[in-house]
């Protein structure tokens, strides 16, 4: 790609022999677009001796090979057209039914929008002449959208992509009129290759921002045009726990991350102070089962007709874990639920809809047993439990195992030892092999008591109707995407949090992949696997610390994307506030840079919604200074020369525009050399710093060494 990159994309394509025809499929590096096959074709060389043609490279075991190895593939097509609402449009083949020939269809100017009218053409060049050379209406149309004659601009189009070949025979940009969001914004083919990717730059670069876009991309393989809806989305995502978000720091670890063991109260109705270690999954593992469940989830076609809106939810346990397990197992494999409360008597009488009634006789025939459970909760599973409730069935207090929809009434059918007498017919709704943590779709942990009405504000629905959504059995890059994000991955001790799973995070290594390795877990002793469909985004401010600080394991592992500062980005907020933002930015920049390094320059955040004056001063007293005095050490004279400031003869003290400096004196007998106290210049009778203070900041120059420059060895 660097080759590709330094000569161009189409003389890399003319020398290595690639023709454009059927080139629909790119590497997307730093927002610039590479043809996927002839890249893996000329990289072939490096494996075998010799670059592969044209005609011996397989596109498709390009991509598939490239995408395995963590690369971005996009799909692109040959001319697109994006609307000013961001959604890409472009020409489309159609079939005339009286010919028989299926081409793209552009009409002269004046014609009528019938196809005989109209001009046939699989010519790509003269199509693109057309629409962009000639203003000619051409048949267009937005994914399944219906097809109309368009012109370009025209009143619907704001930018184009033109795939290279087609640009340079036109003599035209290759893209015009659009960002980076839209050169990626188009299909991205599910191959199942997971990304690792880590998202670094200085503070205040977006890269936050950044993260949302890219897990809606990976989860969705497209991006919403507008911030507004992206985020929606984003939200939408996160409530059905697809995404998952962390923030590392220094305290993290195995335990916390993947799993540690956590005292758990005894499961026992009656109370009691004992409790025991269980191994319980961190927010890794919990994300890497939800996203395994959807992997290997079987057809669940039926269960879109399930209601969760006009139904109770109800908490079900089903036999005590470890001592009572052939009671699920049985009522997994009967469909029912069953109640071991409410002894060996058949309550199916219609008097006992009365919550009094069942109290009374099972006082009446039950005077050694006064354990309330016993008519507390088998009246609630007799006759306040409706047929269309949904029951989950959990696993201790912190996890479920299946979920169930209430089918039939009340019956008595007696056990074999004449316990757990009392059922329900269910139809299983979910039925998992891995329990999955409860907070996936109810709030808290459950509580020991067997049978309860879950309250509608604990409930997670969108969560539990992803679980239980209608879909078929489809190819794994099909599957629901999930994506873990974890913010500030460099402030944590990234092999004591993985341990032995840096091995299987590696993309040939997730489960799906050929290559896929599981471990044995230390606390559990269960096997373990990375799905294949579960994205991990990291961020680092290299503020922070440095990209060549890191674990080599974890560099190894992850592509890492910078994320600069764009003082492009503050047009806007210049406009607004009157201030050259963009050229503030960029030399403060410069100066950092000259002076410390580039991974500590400031981000466009710190300004980007500044909408006065005001606001500006505020960003630069309360966060831009602040910073430079934690980059530079409380090296004043440093913080001065990168906001411009000019410096004074030895001797006296001066008023900035942004900084005030003053000399102090040896206060005792000893003689000794003037000191000079900084401060930020405090605010005028407006709020703010000198009028010209911005002007003044762009224009100043970084003082060269020995310049005489106010700093603390002045007047020694």
């Amino acid at each position: 790609m660097d080759e590709c990159a330094e000569v161009g994309v189409l003389t890399f394509m003319e020398t290595y022999g690639f023709s454009w025809g059927n080139v629909e499929y790119y590497i997307s590096r730093d927002a610039d677009l590479f043809p996927a096959k002839a890249i893996f074709a000329v990289a072939h060389q490096y494996r075998s001796g010799a670059p592969l043609d044209s005609k011996n490279s397989d596109g498709t075991v390009a991509r598939e090979h490239l995408a395995s190895l963590g690369f971005d593939i996009v799909k692109r097509g040959a001319i697109l057209l994006f609307s000013k609402d961001g959604h890409p449009y472009e020409p489309i083949l159609q079939t005339n039914s009286a010919s028989s020939r299926r081409a793209y269809r552009y009409k002269p100017a004046g014609a009528s929008n019938r196809t005989e009218d109209a001009i046939e053409t699989n010519d790509l060049v003269e199509l693109a002449r057309a629409l962009f050379i000639d203003k000619l209406a051409v048949r267009i149309a937005n994914g399944g959208s219906a097809a109309n004659y368009l012109t370009y601009p025209g009143q619907k189009f704001k930018g184009y992509w033109l795939r290279p070949d087609l640009a340079d025979a036109l003599g035209k940009e290759s893209a015009t009129g659009i960002g980076d969001d839209q050169m990626l914004a188009t299909e991205k083919p599910r191959t199942g290759a997971p990304s690792n990717i880590i998202l670094h730059g200085p503070p205040g670069t977006g890269k936050t921002w950044r993260t949302a876009r890219e897990a809606v991309r990976l989860c969705d393989g497209s991006v919403p045009a507008d911030r507004m809806s992206l985020m929606a989305r984003y939200t939408s995502l996160e409530a059905e726990k697809r995404i998952a978000f962390v923030t590392f720091h220094q305290s993290m670890d195995y335990e916390n991350f993947v799993e540690g063991l956590r005292p758990e109260t005894e499961e026992s109705e009656t109370g009691g102070a004992g409790f025991r270690l269980e191994p319980r999954p961190g927010i890794f593992r919990e994300i890497c089962a939800l996203a395994d469940q959807a992997r290997l989830a079987p057809s669940k076609s039926s269960n879109a007709l399930v209601d969760l809106e006009n139904h109770s939810f109800w908490k079900m346990g089903l036999g005590a874990i470890g001592t009572d397990d052939d009671v699920y197992e049985d009522a997994i494999a009967g469909g029912y639920i069953v109640l071991g409360w409410g002894g060996d008597q058949d309550w199916s009488d219609a008097r006992f809809e009365s919550a009094a009634e069942v109290e009374k006789v099972w006082k009446e025939k039950n005077r050694e047993d006064t354990s309330p459970s016993n008519y507390t909760q088998l009246w609630p599973f007799r006759a306040k439990m409706k047929k269309g409730d949904i029951v989950i069935v959990p696993f201790g207090n912190s996890a479920f195992r299946a979920v169930a929809e209430v089918t039939g009434d009340y019956q008595y059918v007696r056990g074999e030892d004449g316990h757990y007498n009392h059922r329900r017919s269910v139809r299983w709704l979910l039925k998992l092999a891995e329990p999955l943590p409860l907070d996936t779709i109810v709030e808290g942990k459950f509580t020991m008591r067997t049978l309860y009405q879950i309250t509608e504000s604990r409930l997670n629905k969108a969560a539990l109707r992803r679980l239980l959504a209608a879909e078929e059995p489809v190819p794994t890059g099909s599957l629901d995407q999930f994506v873990l994000i974890i913010d500030e991955i460099n402030r944590a001790n990234i092999s004591k949090v993985l341990g032995e799973l840096i091995t299987l995070i590696e993309p040939d290594k997730r489960l799906g992949q050929p290559n896929a390795l599981e471990v044995l877990l230390p606390y559990s002793r269960k096997p373990f696997g990375v799905p294949d469909n579960l994205h991990i985004i990291g961020t680092m401010n290299t503020a922070d610390r440095s990209i060549a600080l890191l674990d080599t394991a974890l560099r190894r592992r992850f592509r890492f994307v910078e994320v600069e500062p764009e003082p492009a980005l503050l047009q806007e907020a210049a406009v607004r506030t009157g201030i050259p933002l963009m050229k503030v930015l960029q030399t403060l920049n410069d100066r950092i840079e000259y002076l410390l390094d580039r991974e500590h320059r400031i981000g466009h955040a710190f300004f980007v919604d500044c909408n006065t004056r005001y606001d500006v001063d505020h960003a630069m007293r309360d966060k831009v200074i602040p910073l430079l005095q934690e980059y530079f050490f409380e090296d004043w004279s440093r913080v001065a020369a990168v906001l411009g400031e000019q410096t004074e003869p030895p001797g006296s003290s001066r008023r900035g525009h942004f900084l005030e400096c003053r000399r102090l004196k040896d206060p005792t007998v000893d003689g000794g050399p003037d000191r000079v106290s900084w401060s930020v210049r405090r605010d005028d009778a407006n709020g703010g710093f000198a009028h010209d203070a911005y002007d003044r900041l762009i224009g100043a120059s970084v003082p060269e060494e020995g310049s005489a420059a106010l700093n603390d060895d002045a007047g020694q």
